[in-house]
């Protein structure tokens, strides 16, 4: 199986070229010399198996050979909105939510979050787990990873009024007894955003300010899960109820 790297790709040249961090990876920890073949793919759905022409401290060039069919996005476009959550919690969540096939992470400041997060101080490592995610599921897309606004924020925001169908996770201590086979509504629908709370769960006014911007409560259950388990497990279940996975 070839090594995998996001590159600038020019399908019209034949070529495609890595930027100096891929190429650090290529040639400095993966020891991939000039002459080598690795697979390219730019983020956004195409990859190619490739040869290595030039390796240099600004990048490295190869030379298209033919393009690969990526594997499938899902049907059904998902933008997880996480309320963030503490230290390699959230790491986790953006890899597995990458693995799931997300097509956008967006972090939230909410009420009872206990990670330190700033509206716009999304770190930059979220991106980089996004990526490496990426390459191990070989999806050929990357999600975009959002910068991080506050929770009040984000219910005003284009990108959620315009999602065809808005979930919002509680916990079974919130008294909601939504299901998730509820928000089927009788057919898939094309955008969803779903916003799932962080350690300490939503406020009762969190609840009813996303209930009164549209979104439908829904539980996991009885048990009570851990906050990093709750989005992988709710995108499984969603996906599934969707036939998309």
């Amino acid at each position: 199986m070839l090594s995998r790297f996001l590159a600038s790709i020019d399908a019209e040249s034949a070529t495609a070229r890595l930027d100096a961090e891929e190429t650090r990876h290529l040639s400095q920890v993966l020891r991939i010399a000039v002459g080598d073949e690795v697979a390219v793919f730019d983020g956004a759905g195409r990859e190619f198996r490739a040869r290595v022409e030039r390796i240099g401290r600004d990048g490295a060039a190869v030379r298209l050979l033919e393009a690969y069919e990526p594997v499938s996005e899902p049907l059904v476009r998902v933008t997880l909105v996480q309320a963030a959550l503490k230290g390699e919690r959230m790491d986790e969540v953006v890899r597995d939510a990458t693995m799931m096939g997300v097509a956008a992470i967006e972090p939230i400041v909410s009420e009872h979050m206990a990670a330190h997060l700033k509206p716009g101080g999304a770190p930059a490592r979220w991106s980089r787990i996004a990526l490496a995610s990426v390459k191990q599921c070989r999806r050929a897309v990357v999600p975009r990873i959002g910068s991080g606004v506050t929770f009040a924020d984000w219910l005003t925001r284009d990108e959620s009024r315009q999602a065809g169908l808005r979930v919002l996770l509680v916990e079974p201590s919130a008294g909601v007894e939504g299901h998730p086979a509820s928000v089927l509504q009788g057919q898939r629908p094309s955008d969803v955003a779903v916003l799932v709370g962080p350690e300490g769960g939503w406020s009762g006014r969190e609840i009813e300010a996303a209930a009164g911007a549209g979104y439908v409560p829904v539980t996991l259950g009885r048990r009570t899960l851990r906050a990093d388990a709750v989005p992988l497990v709710a995108l499984g279940v969603l996906l599934y109820l969707w036939g998309d996975l």
